[in-house]
Protein backbone atom coordinates (compact mmCIF):
# COMPACT_ATOMS: atom_id res chain seq x y z
CA UNK A 1 0.00 0.00 0.00
CA UNK A 2 1.41 3.28 -1.34
CA UNK A 3 0.67 6.51 0.99
CA UNK A 4 2.27 9.89 -0.32
CA UNK A 5 2.40 10.92 3.59
CA UNK A 6 4.30 7.77 4.45
CA UNK A 7 6.33 7.02 1.27
CA UNK A 8 8.47 3.57 1.64
CA UNK A 9 11.85 4.18 1.62
CA UNK A 10 14.57 2.21 -0.53
CA UNK A 11 18.03 2.90 -0.98
CA UNK A 12 19.85 5.85 0.03
CA UNK A 13 16.58 7.24 1.50
CA UNK A 14 16.50 4.39 4.05
CA UNK A 15 19.74 4.99 5.30
CA UNK A 16 19.07 8.29 7.91
CA UNK A 17 15.65 6.55 8.92
CA UNK A 18 18.18 2.93 9.94
CA UNK A 19 20.90 5.29 11.52
CA UNK A 20 18.48 7.18 13.67
CA UNK A 21 16.26 4.01 14.94
CA UNK A 22 19.49 2.51 15.89
CA UNK A 23 21.09 5.50 17.53
CA UNK A 24 17.35 5.14 19.15
CA UNK A 25 18.21 1.75 20.34
CA UNK A 26 21.78 2.66 21.53
CA UNK A 27 20.31 5.20 23.67
CA UNK A 28 17.92 3.18 25.20
CA UNK A 29 20.16 0.82 26.17
CA UNK A 30 22.79 3.41 27.24
CA UNK A 31 19.96 5.08 29.67
CA UNK A 32 18.33 2.23 31.04
CA UNK A 33 21.94 1.35 32.32
CA UNK A 34 23.16 4.82 33.59
CA UNK A 35 19.29 5.26 34.92
CA UNK A 36 19.78 2.01 36.99
CA UNK A 37 23.50 3.16 38.54
CA UNK A 38 22.43 6.77 39.12
CA UNK A 39 18.95 8.40 39.74
CA UNK A 40 16.60 5.06 39.87
CA UNK A 41 18.65 3.41 42.96
CA UNK A 42 18.07 7.19 45.03
CA UNK A 43 14.88 7.36 43.93
CA UNK A 44 14.14 3.91 45.37
CA UNK A 45 16.24 4.27 48.51
CA UNK A 46 14.84 7.95 49.67
CA UNK A 47 12.86 8.43 52.43
CA UNK A 48 9.66 7.24 52.20
CA UNK A 49 7.21 4.16 52.25
CA UNK A 50 7.83 1.40 49.85
CA UNK A 51 4.76 2.00 47.78
CA UNK A 52 6.19 5.55 47.64
CA UNK A 53 9.58 4.83 46.65
CA UNK A 54 8.61 2.40 43.71
CA UNK A 55 5.75 4.87 42.75
CA UNK A 56 8.77 7.36 42.43
CA UNK A 57 10.89 4.70 40.40
CA UNK A 58 8.23 3.92 38.22
CA UNK A 59 7.53 7.66 37.36
CA UNK A 60 10.90 8.38 36.45
CA UNK A 61 10.55 5.11 33.94
CA UNK A 62 7.48 6.35 32.65
CA UNK A 63 8.98 9.44 31.62
CA UNK A 64 12.17 8.13 30.21
CA UNK A 65 9.77 5.78 27.98
CA UNK A 66 7.98 8.96 26.60
CA UNK A 67 11.27 10.87 25.95
CA UNK A 68 12.50 7.26 23.88
CA UNK A 69 9.04 7.32 22.06
CA UNK A 70 9.47 11.13 20.93
CA UNK A 71 12.92 10.04 19.57
CA UNK A 72 11.23 6.79 17.85
CA UNK A 73 8.93 10.05 16.57
CA UNK A 74 11.73 11.80 15.22
CA UNK A 75 13.57 9.19 13.84
CA UNK A 76 10.41 8.52 12.00
CA UNK A 77 10.39 4.76 13.22
CA UNK A 78 6.30 5.60 14.97
CA UNK A 79 3.49 7.86 14.92
CA UNK A 80 1.46 8.22 17.58
CA UNK A 81 -1.96 9.03 18.29
CA UNK A 82 -3.95 8.28 21.14
CA UNK A 83 -8.11 8.40 22.33
CA UNK A 84 -9.74 8.95 25.60
CA UNK A 85 -5.80 8.69 27.16
CA UNK A 86 -6.97 10.14 30.14
CA UNK A 87 -8.23 6.57 31.69
CA UNK A 88 -5.06 5.14 31.52
CA UNK A 89 -3.67 8.33 33.34
CA UNK A 90 -6.01 8.06 35.95
CA UNK A 91 -6.48 3.91 36.12
CA UNK A 92 -5.53 2.84 39.67
CA UNK A 93 -4.98 -1.02 40.18
CA UNK A 94 -6.23 -2.29 37.16
CA UNK A 95 -5.47 -4.99 35.11
CA UNK A 96 -4.59 -3.16 31.75
CA UNK A 97 -4.46 -5.19 28.62
CA UNK A 98 -3.69 -4.67 24.89
CA UNK A 99 -2.52 -6.83 21.86
CA UNK A 100 0.64 -7.02 20.46
CA UNK A 101 1.65 -5.59 17.22
CA UNK A 102 5.16 -4.42 17.78
CA UNK A 103 8.48 -4.51 19.66
CA UNK A 104 7.72 -1.69 21.37
CA UNK A 105 4.25 -1.74 22.43
CA UNK A 106 4.83 -1.80 26.38
CA UNK A 107 7.27 1.16 25.81
CA UNK A 108 3.99 2.83 24.18
CA UNK A 109 1.95 2.02 27.34
CA UNK A 110 4.42 2.76 29.97
CA UNK A 111 5.04 6.21 28.30
CA UNK A 112 1.27 6.92 28.49
CA UNK A 113 0.85 5.96 32.48
CA UNK A 114 2.54 7.15 35.00
CA UNK A 115 1.71 3.86 37.45
CA UNK A 116 2.37 0.59 35.89
CA UNK A 117 3.99 -2.31 36.06
CA UNK A 118 4.37 -5.49 33.77
CA UNK A 119 5.21 -9.15 33.77
CA UNK A 120 9.01 -9.43 32.58
CA UNK A 121 10.73 -12.29 31.02
CA UNK A 122 13.43 -13.87 33.44
CA UNK A 123 16.16 -12.67 29.95
CA UNK A 124 15.09 -9.53 31.16
CA UNK A 125 16.45 -9.66 34.85
CA UNK A 126 19.73 -11.38 33.65
CA UNK A 127 20.24 -8.42 31.20
CA UNK A 128 22.63 -5.38 32.08
CA UNK A 129 20.82 -2.68 30.47
CA UNK A 130 17.66 -3.60 31.91
CA UNK A 131 17.42 -5.32 35.19
CA UNK A 132 18.23 -1.95 36.75
CA UNK A 133 14.81 -0.14 35.84
CA UNK A 134 12.95 -3.69 36.24
CA UNK A 135 14.39 -4.62 39.60
CA UNK A 136 13.82 -0.62 40.76
CA UNK A 137 10.40 -0.35 39.53
CA UNK A 138 9.28 -3.57 41.38
CA UNK A 139 8.11 -5.41 38.20
CA UNK A 140 7.07 -8.79 38.24
CA UNK A 141 9.28 -12.06 37.38
CA UNK A 142 7.81 -14.40 34.90
CA UNK A 143 8.30 -17.06 37.71
CA UNK A 144 6.55 -20.21 39.06
CA UNK A 145 2.38 -19.36 38.66
CA UNK A 146 1.43 -19.02 42.46
CA UNK A 147 4.43 -16.69 43.20
CA UNK A 148 3.69 -14.77 40.36
CA UNK A 149 -0.11 -14.27 41.19
CA UNK A 150 1.00 -12.87 44.72
CA UNK A 151 3.29 -10.95 43.38
CA UNK A 152 1.03 -9.56 41.07
CA UNK A 153 -1.61 -9.15 43.69
CA UNK A 154 0.57 -7.00 45.86
CA UNK A 155 1.52 -4.45 43.01
CA UNK A 156 -2.64 -4.46 42.29
CA UNK A 157 -2.90 -3.48 45.98
CA UNK A 158 -0.73 -0.53 46.07
CA UNK A 159 -3.05 0.62 43.06
CA UNK A 160 -0.40 0.12 40.50
CA UNK A 161 -1.53 -1.10 37.11
CA UNK A 162 -0.52 -4.04 35.73
CA UNK A 163 0.18 -4.43 31.71
CA UNK A 164 -0.35 -7.69 30.38
CA UNK A 165 -0.59 -8.57 26.77
CA UNK A 166 -3.07 -11.73 26.48
CA UNK A 167 -1.19 -12.97 23.29
CA UNK A 168 1.83 -13.55 25.08
CA UNK A 169 3.88 -12.81 22.10
CA UNK A 170 4.26 -10.37 19.20
CA UNK A 171 1.34 -11.11 16.68
CA UNK A 172 2.38 -13.19 13.71
CA UNK A 173 2.40 -11.15 10.15
CA UNK A 174 -0.55 -11.91 8.50
CA UNK A 175 -3.29 -12.13 11.63
CA UNK A 176 -5.34 -9.62 13.39
CA UNK A 177 -4.35 -11.32 16.79
CA UNK A 178 -2.42 -14.37 18.24
CA UNK A 179 -4.60 -16.63 19.97
CA UNK A 180 -4.91 -15.50 23.89
CA UNK A 181 -3.93 -17.63 26.75
CA UNK A 182 -5.68 -17.69 29.72
CA UNK A 183 -2.85 -15.80 32.12
CA UNK A 184 -4.55 -12.65 32.06
CA UNK A 185 -8.15 -13.99 33.05
CA UNK A 186 -6.33 -15.92 35.58
CA UNK A 187 -4.68 -12.91 37.07
CA UNK A 188 -8.08 -10.82 36.70
CA UNK A 189 -10.23 -13.61 38.62
CA UNK A 190 -8.05 -14.17 41.28
CA UNK A 191 -6.78 -10.59 42.18
CA UNK A 192 -10.54 -9.58 41.96
CA UNK A 193 -9.35 -6.78 39.39
CA UNK A 194 -10.81 -5.04 37.05
CA UNK A 195 -9.90 -4.86 32.91
CA UNK A 196 -9.02 -2.00 31.09
CA UNK A 197 -8.52 -3.00 27.70
CA UNK A 198 -6.64 -1.16 25.05
CA UNK A 199 -6.60 -1.95 20.99
CA UNK A 200 -3.74 -1.20 19.54
CA UNK A 201 -4.49 0.02 15.84
CA UNK A 202 -1.68 -0.60 13.71
CA UNK A 203 -0.87 0.97 9.94
CA UNK A 204 2.40 -0.40 7.90
CA UNK A 205 3.27 -2.70 10.11
CA UNK A 206 7.08 -2.93 11.59
CA UNK A 207 9.30 -4.23 14.22
CA UNK A 208 7.10 -7.64 15.00
CA UNK A 209 7.97 -10.93 15.63
CA UNK A 210 8.89 -12.12 12.86
CA UNK A 211 11.88 -8.93 12.14
CA UNK A 212 14.75 -8.67 13.71
CA UNK A 213 14.88 -5.78 16.06
CA UNK A 214 17.54 -4.25 14.06
CA UNK A 215 15.68 -4.13 10.75
CA UNK A 216 14.05 -0.46 11.15
CA UNK A 217 10.74 -0.23 9.39
CA UNK A 218 11.20 1.52 6.09
CA UNK A 219 7.51 2.85 6.74
CA UNK A 220 6.71 4.70 9.70
CA UNK A 221 4.35 2.36 11.70
CA UNK A 222 0.75 4.29 12.22
CA UNK A 223 -0.08 3.47 15.76
CA UNK A 224 -3.75 4.20 17.42
CA UNK A 225 -4.04 3.51 20.97
CA UNK A 226 -7.73 3.38 21.79
CA UNK A 227 -9.09 2.74 25.12
CA UNK A 228 -11.78 0.20 25.20
CA UNK A 229 -14.23 -1.14 27.51
CA UNK A 230 -13.55 -1.61 31.52
CA UNK A 231 -14.50 -5.36 32.30
CA UNK A 232 -15.17 -6.29 36.00
CA UNK A 233 -13.64 -8.85 37.39
CA UNK A 234 -17.52 -9.55 38.95
CA UNK A 235 -18.88 -9.77 35.51
CA UNK A 236 -18.59 -13.69 35.68
CA UNK A 237 -21.08 -16.56 37.05
CA UNK A 238 -18.36 -17.91 40.38
CA UNK A 239 -20.46 -21.04 40.32
CA UNK A 240 -18.88 -21.95 36.88
CA UNK A 241 -16.04 -22.69 38.63
CA UNK A 242 -12.46 -20.65 38.02
CA UNK A 243 -11.25 -23.04 35.00
CA UNK A 244 -14.50 -22.39 33.12
CA UNK A 245 -14.59 -18.65 33.94
CA UNK A 246 -11.05 -17.80 33.27
CA UNK A 247 -11.94 -20.12 29.66
CA UNK A 248 -14.79 -17.71 29.29
CA UNK A 249 -13.30 -14.38 29.77
CA UNK A 250 -9.78 -15.46 27.52
CA UNK A 251 -12.82 -15.95 24.58
CA UNK A 252 -15.00 -12.76 25.33
CA UNK A 253 -11.49 -10.79 25.59
CA UNK A 254 -10.24 -12.65 21.81
CA UNK A 255 -13.72 -12.36 20.84
CA UNK A 256 -13.47 -8.29 21.71
CA UNK A 257 -10.53 -7.73 20.29
CA UNK A 258 -10.89 -9.47 17.19
CA UNK A 259 -14.06 -7.04 16.10
CA UNK A 260 -12.35 -4.20 17.19
CA UNK A 261 -9.14 -4.68 15.44
CA UNK A 262 -11.40 -6.10 11.48
CA UNK A 263 -13.26 -2.51 12.11
CA UNK A 264 -9.97 -0.33 11.90
CA UNK A 265 -6.73 -1.07 9.40
CA UNK A 266 -6.78 -3.04 7.26
CA UNK A 267 -3.24 -5.75 7.26
CA UNK A 268 -0.76 -4.62 4.50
Amino acid sequence: MTNPANPRLTGLAYLPRWCGGIACYVAFGLGGLLSSLTILPVLRFWPGTPERRIQRVQHAVHLMFKVFVYMLTWAGVIRLSTNDIHKLANAKGMIVIANHPTLIDVVVLISLMPNAGCIVKQGLWRNPFMRGVVSCAGYIPNRGAELMLKDCRQVLDRDTNLIIFPEGTRTLIGHRVNDFARGAANIALRTRADILTVVLHTRYPGLTKQEPWYEIPRQTIEMRVEIGATIPHFGYDARLGDAKIARQLTRDLEHFYRQQLDNTYELN
